[in-house]
């Protein structure tokens, strides 16, 4: 649970991800040895330092003490003051109260106060906010008050900061430095993937391999794999074009030899075999050939909807339809037009051939374009909806070659046309018609 958690905070992109393990390591170590220097580094030297001013202070405050008259006890404090060179000043009427006075972001006065308090054994008012490179410190003499100034750079590092601001604006030199080569690194792979999406939607996107040495292989074998398909679907496409003259051939001759026959029972018999062969072997091509021969173009989806809708009304088929267009964006949509409309057309025609009410309804957003073909019929229960995209497959035992053109193929061609161009077929049950709902989407 806690890993998820994580997970849901992470980058999703190579880019966002290499970035993070390149800039948090930087920003951990600059805090740790931001931390441990300050804390230790500073710190010490600073009370090393106030150390040393603070023994030179309580010689002069035991001298003080020690002399026989205020006259003696400002000599002997003149010259004690020449050599810490401090200035240090008696005055006898002025009356003090111990405490502390400090900025809060003094880094290094809360260790310059406790240094001095813990070295100075006498009741002290100890100054540091009034003047930035002044350290005031009071104290009660036996001839007044001895009100001593320090130069702050004798009781602590001056500039502390410096080194602070000098790590970070390298770090932040070394990681811009490493975003640029990052992204250079990166641009590749995502050509690649781009490449490869196009592909899936049935798209030729131009592609060079490029960037490391691992990259330019992967882009490669995608390149070479691409080609292959390529070849493979020419070759197929060449094969069954053969095929299917040399199978339309003799279907030909055996219908002109039928249509001079008597017309008797048997004749009948034979022809209507003929042409559920031809229905079949139509049915066979459409479901080989696919749409691998045909080129991706800027279509409306609005008119091809338009355009289907008209052919099978002139048919004699009641359908109704419904055009949504939920996007900002163009109408126009890469896809390819004569295989869309072969598989809508077979959607189309099996939801008319079982059910009395057909509505193809048309919707467009930003993210995909979704057909929707909906019918009155018995519909296809839901254990049985796999099985029904699979070629071939015929769930309804009635529905055998005598009453029909169906042989299976109709949602396996819709399938596959979807799925070249990257999108889905999906069945379901039409809330509104109580039929069979069939969603043919594609991305955008």
């Amino acid at each position: 649970m806690a890993a998820s958690g994580i997970k849901s905070f992470l980058p999703r992109s190579l880019f966002g991800r290499s970035l993070a393990i390149l800039l948090v390591p930087i920003i951990v170590l600059q805090l740790v040895v931001g931390f441990v220097f300050f804390q230790r580094h500073y710190q010490r030297v600073t009370q090393q330092m106030t150390a040393s001013v603070a023994q030179g202070l309580n010689f002069a405050i035991d001298n003080v003490n020690s002399s026989a008259d205020s006259s003696q006890a400002a000599d002997r404090l003149n010259g004690i003051a020449q050599a810490l060179a401090i200035d240090a000043v008696l005055d006898g009427g002025e009356q003090i109260s111990p405490g502390v006075e400090r900025d809060v972001l003094d880094i290094t006065g809360r260790t310059v106060v406790n240094t001095l308090i813990e070295r100075i054994p006498h009741d002290l008012m100890i100054d540091l906010s009034a003047d930035d490179d002044i350290a005031l410190i009071k104290t009660r003499t036996e001839f007044g008050v001895l009100r001593m100034m320090v130069p702050r750079g004798r009781l602590s590092v001056s500039n502390p900061h410096q080194l602070l601001v000098l790590m970070v604006m390298v770090s932040l030199l070394l990681a811009t430095t490493a975003v640029l080569f990052l992204r250079n690194q990166v641009r590749p792979i995502r050509r690649l993937a781009e490449a490869s999406e196009a592909f899936g939607k049935g798209r030729t996107h131009e592609f060079r391999p490029s960037g490391a040495e691992e990259v330019r292989r992967a882009g490669g074998a995608f390149i070479n794999m691409r080609s292959r398909i390529e070849r493979q679907i020419e070759q197929r496409t060449q094969m069954l074009s053969g095929v299917s003259h040399d199978l339309r051939t003799p279907l030909t001759r055996m219908k002109l030899t039928l249509a001079m026959m008597e017309d008797d029972e048997d004749t009948r018999a034979l022809r209507d075999d003929v042409d559920q062969m031809s229905l079949m072997l139509e049915g066979f091509l459409d479901f080989a050939r696919g749409d691998a021969t045909e080129e991706t173009v800027p279509t409306n989806p609005f008119g091809l909807a338009s355009d289907i809708v008209g052919k099978q009304m002139r048919s004699g088929v009641r359908i109704d339809l419904v055009k949504r267009n939920e996007s900002t964006e163009s109408e126009l949509v890469s896809l390819r037009p004569v295989a869309v409309s072969r598989a809508l057309q077979n959607l189309t025609g099996n939801a008319a051939r079982f059910g009395t009410r057909v509505r193809l309804t048309v919707r467009l957003n930003a993210n995909a374009l979704v057909f929707v073909v909906e019918d009155n019929g018995p519909g296809i229960p839901e254990e049985q909806r796999a099985e029904a995209i699979q070629p071939f497959t015929r769930l309804d035992p009635s529905r055998n070659l005598d009453s029909g053109s169906n042989v299976g193929l109709g949602l396996s061609i819709a399938a596959d046309i979807a799925r070249s161009h990257g999108g889905a077929l999906e069945l379901s049950e039409s809330a509104d018609l109580g039929g069979l709902r069939i969603e043919f989407r594609i991305p955008r």
